[in-house]
């Protein structure tokens, strides 16, 4: 499913092993990644501490952009799973002081339920 979920824009699941040793100089002490969701280049990370948004630039992806957002920023947030027909789910993320919120779109191999369970879990 993940060269469909790029064709459609959506996002896939990674591994968080090689993801732990590739963002650990940007974890703080105690933080650890618990999911995380690649579309083409940009990643969406969940740790036990905050979202990272990580946005590729450039031809050469070197330039990198890091967001990051404590969950004690999240108002609300809401994830809409795929339907029988629907080739994906969306996940959306309202921050203060943001009218507009955050949104991605999660390929249908993406087990929306599990991602509002790690939301819930740190916002609420």
């Amino acid at each position: 499913m993940g060269l469909i979920n790029t064709i459609f824009g959506n996002s896939s699941e990674m591994s968080i092993e090689k993801l732990q040793e590739e963002y650990g100089p940007l974890l703080c002490s105690g933080e650890k990644i618990e999911k995380a969701y690649r579309l083409i280049r940009d990643k969406w990370i969940f740790t036990n501490k905050r979202v990272i948004l990580q946005d590729v630039q450039g031809v050469t992806g070197k330039k990198r952009e890091y967001q990051s957002i404590p969950y004690g920023s999240v108002v609300r947030f809401s994830v809409e799973t795929a339907g029988t027909f629907d080739m994906d789910s969306d996940l959306k993320i309202w921050i203060k002081g943001c009218e507009q919120p955050l949104e991605q779109k999660l390929g249908k191999d993406v087990n929306a339920l599990e991602l509002q369970r790690v939301l819930a879990d740190h916002v609420l």
